[in-house]
């Protein structure tokens, strides 16, 4: 009897390892890319479902998700954390990395009606509910990097935002996107609302 417990212990606890070391091989990296993706998925997901961006935002950032009960680590996982597992990698978060997904959040709430009336004015008459989704979210988080985020440089705002179109929006994203964020750009500069701080950022206040 007691040697068929230890056999099902180590038959348990192999079991437990592989499941951690699969799960270990899945996890990626965070990167203020897959952040700005993130952030742009909770918004998304917000205007669909009329939840708070705050109620999605531990459904979106799955950072302390490890699968293995550090109480039981060798319980077996619930269909639950399986299926969390099947849908998406992990992503491990750094503190600084989950700091500026909250403050993105957070600042594109306060600044949504000002980042609306600029995208309405540089989209060359389009109603802001008729631009593609994605584009006008980007577009928010974009405007928001320009005037609450003095550190980062605007070339690498204006960059990263028509990346994460290319991958999730229409074919002619980029070129829309990019066409209203020269407009803006310009009229930060010239209003002064656009201050930025740090070597070499003042001269790549346009892009070229």
């Amino acid at each position: 009897m007691s040697a068929q417990r230890t056999s099902t212990s180590s038959s348990r606890q192999s079991s437990s390892a592989k499941v951690a070391n699969e799960i270990q091989s899945s996890t990626v990296k965070g990167t203020r890319r897959l952040v700005r993706e993130k952030v742009m998925q909770i918004f998304s997901a917000s205007d669909i479902s009329s939840i708070a961006p705050s109620e999605l935002f531990h459904h979106i950032f799955p950072y302390d998700f490890r699968g293995v009960d550090p109480v039981q680590p060798d319980r077996y996982l619930t269909d639950a954390e399986i299926a969390q597992l099947d849908a998406d990698p992990l992503i491990e978060w750094s503190a600084e990395e989950k700091e500026f997904a909250l403050a993105l959040i957070a600042h594109v709430q306060e600044h949504m009606t000002y980042c609306d009336e600029l995208i309405t004015k540089y989209s060359e008459n389009w109603d802001i509910n008729r631009i593609a989704q994605i584009d006008r979210i980007v577009l928010r988080i974009a405007i928001v990097e320009l005037i609450a985020f003095p550190e980062i440089p605007p070339k690498v705002t204006v960059n990263e935002a028509l990346e994460i179109v290319k991958r999730f929006s229409t074919e002619r994203s980029n070129i829309f996107v990019n066409g209203i964020l020269d407009a803006v750009l310009l009229e930060l500069k010239n209003t002064g609302k656009m201050l930025k701080t740090g070597r070499g950022l003042i001269d790549e206040s346009l892009t070229p």
